[in-house]
C-alpha cells in the first residue's frame, strides 16, 4: 500500500512524467531522518560545547527540510533548481557527516550515518533526473 504523501504526488497533474517517483519518495523520507536526526545531534553537541558540530548539525537540519518540501511541490518544480538542490543537499549532508564522524559521542555517529544515507539518496535522485533530459 503506498504512502499518503506517493499517493498525493500520484494525483497532482504537473508534468512529472518519467519521474522516478519511487526514488522521489525515498529521498524525501531520507531528508526528514536527516533533519530529524541533526536537530537532535545539535541540541546535544550545543550542550556539550561542540559549537562547530551543533552549528553543522542545524544548517544540515534546515538544507533537509527545504529540500524535502520543494519535492513535496511538484507543480512547481523547476528541472535545473531541483538539480541544484540536490547536489547542495548532498555536499550538505556530507560535510555534516564529516563533521559528526569527528567526534566520539553515539549521536553524532548516528546522525553522521543518517546524513550520508540522504547524501546518497539526493545522488541517486540527481542520477534518475539526469536520465530525463
Amino acid at each position: 500500500m503506498m504512502n499518503m504523501t506517493a499517493e498525493m504526488m500520484n494525483t497532482m497533474t504537473a508534468d512529472m512524467q518519467g519521474m522516478d517517483m519511487k526514488l522521489m519518495q525515498d529521498c524525501m523520507e531520507a531528508c526528514a531522518a536527516a533533519e530529524q536526526a541533526c536537530l537532535m545531534c545539535s541540541d546535544a553537541c550545543s550542550g556539550e560545547g561542540m559549537g562547530k558540530c551543533a552549528s553543522m548539525c542545524a544548517n544540515c537540519a534546515d538544507m533537509c527540510n527545504m529540500m524535502m518540501r520543494m519535492m513535496m511541490r511538484p507543480m512547481g518544480m523547476d528541472m535545473g533548481v531541483m538539480m541544484m538542490m540536490l547536489e547542495a543537499c548532498a555536499l550538505m549532508c556530507r560535510t555534516c557527516a564529516d563533521e559528526c564522524m569527528m567526534h566520539d559521542s553515539d549521536h553524532c555517529k548516528m546522525t553522521a550515518q543518517v546524513a550520508m544515507n540522504c547524501a546518497d539518496a539526493c545522488e541517486k535522485m540527481m542520477v534518475s533526473m539526469r536520465s530525463m533530459s
